[in-house]
């Protein structure tokens, strides 16, 4: 299995890796859920285990 290259989610607030196959791509950047790359609309939560951003 080879190396996935991981990226830093591009919400500000968030803290989170994703790698480049798993990311969701929105407007040229690359977000680790659909919370974050809707920028957090209703207070939605991030969903990686651990990172508070919303």
């Amino acid at each position: 299995m080879a190396n996935a290259s991981l990226v830093k989610c591009a919400c500000d607030r968030c803290s989170c890796e994703v790698s480049l196959e798993e990311a969701i791509k929105k407007d040229g950047k690359y977000y680790c859920c659909e919370a974050c790359a809707n920028g957090h609309v209703n207070d939605q939560s991030c969903k990686m285990s651990g990172c508070n951003c919303s």
